[in-house]
């Protein structure tokens, strides 16, 4: 009894003390419990890649960084989503192959495995269905098919061995579905735990005190209501403009995908985690200032006007978002194939013996 006693007052506390009084906490020194955030959130742990899976994994890898694979042979997945710059380019509209730009902002690469589906509108539903879009995009890498790309891939020295230490069980490796099965499997290791899951996971010491402060302004002026789940947003699709109309009225959002009128201005949430790093914002790229996001956000969503102090509070617990970016795992030296490769070298050094 007690301990339900004890949850439930933390839910009424999450959910912006509704019932609980209405005034905010705003003494740092009291702690949102975690247990009751994890009605709402959940922490994010990196898995270990199993055994089978790591030559595609590694394969993905090269794949994501070549450019040989676009038309004009001078871009690759990572010139628009750069994984050591928190997996976007720092435009607002990204430049693709030809020097046109994007219709849209390009979207962050890290925790993209988290979302319900991929890009703005949410018409790929998976890493895979999204990596077949940019390289036959016209402005993007610009190839003209997917047996294209498989041509291509097949014409460069050491793919062949890589794709078949990949998918050792297919007769043909080397196909356009491969080609993006691998480089969903290198961008679901694309992830970056931060000291908001330590607090999720119980360590109350993990955020800073104006970063606790943000939190609670954060779930008290509803932001909590779309940015919530593990990926802290990207599970949900909104209305842009949702108390007041947003400024630009041009892209119609997932209405191009559903042509369902009530999808109009309507864009998948995005995640906030490491948003502090992957500006500019919004589906556009008009928006600058993480501030001027939040400020933006608070008012045409949720229908209140913060201050700047209140801003800059939960721009505070924002930063608590941003996780290490896994150089590691995102070294483009790593190996794309281990098994092929070396049986061949091994043959070709005892020939030449």
């Amino acid at each position: 009894m007690i301990r339900s006693t004890i949850a439930s007052l933390g839910l009424c506390l999450l959910l912006g003390m509704a019932g609980c009084g209405g005034s905010l906490d705003t003494d740092p020194r009291t702690d949102i419990s975690p247990a009751a955030l994890r009605t709402r959130f959940s922490a994010l742990t990196v898995p270990s890649i199993p055994p089978r899976l790591q030559p595609r994994v590694n394969l993905g890898r090269k794949l994501y960084y070549d450019q040989r694979l676009s038309m004009g042979e001078n871009t690759s997945c990572n010139s628009c989503h750069l994984l050591n710059s928190y997996g976007v380019d720092g435009h607002s509209l990204s430049t693709g192959h030809d020097g046109k730009l994007g219709g849209r902002n390009a979207p962050t690469v890290y925790n993209a495995a988290l979302n319900l589906a991929q890009f703005w509108d949410g018409r790929a539903g998976d890493l895979a269905a999204q990596a077949k879009g940019p390289i036959l995009n016209p402005v993007e890498m610009g190839m003209p098919s997917g047996d294209a790309v498989a041509a291509r891939i097949q014409s460069l020295p050491g793919y062949a061995p890589a794709f078949h230490d990949a998918f050792p069980d297919s007769a043909e490796p080397i196909t356009f579905d491969h080609f993006a099965e691998a480089v969903a499997a290198f961008e679901q290791g694309l992830l970056t735990p931060s000291r908001w899951d330590r607090y999720l996971e119980g360590d109350t010491s993990a955020l800073n005190a104006n970063e606790k402060l943000g939190l609670k302004l954060f779930l008290k002026t509803g932001c909590a209501s779309c940015h919530a789940g593990r990926g802290v947003g990207g599970n949900s699709y909104q209305k842009l403009g949702n108390t007041l109309r947003w400024s630009n009225q041009h892209d119609l959002g997932r209405y191009q995908v559903t042509t369902f009128e009530r999808d109009r201005l309507v864009f998948k949430v995005p995640t906030l985690r490491n948003i502090e790093k992957t500006g500019p914002y919004f589906h556009d790229g008009q928006v600058r200032s993480l501030n001027e996001a939040v400020s933006l956000m608070s008012e045409y969503q949720c229908g209140r006007k913060l201050s700047p102090q209140e801003v800059n509070l939960i721009v505070a617990f924002l930063q608590s978002l941003t996780g290490a970016i896994p150089q590691a795992y995102i070294s483009p030296d790593q190996p794309t194939a281990s098994r092929t490769d070396t049986k061949e070298k091994t043959k070709r050094e005892g020939t030449a013996q």
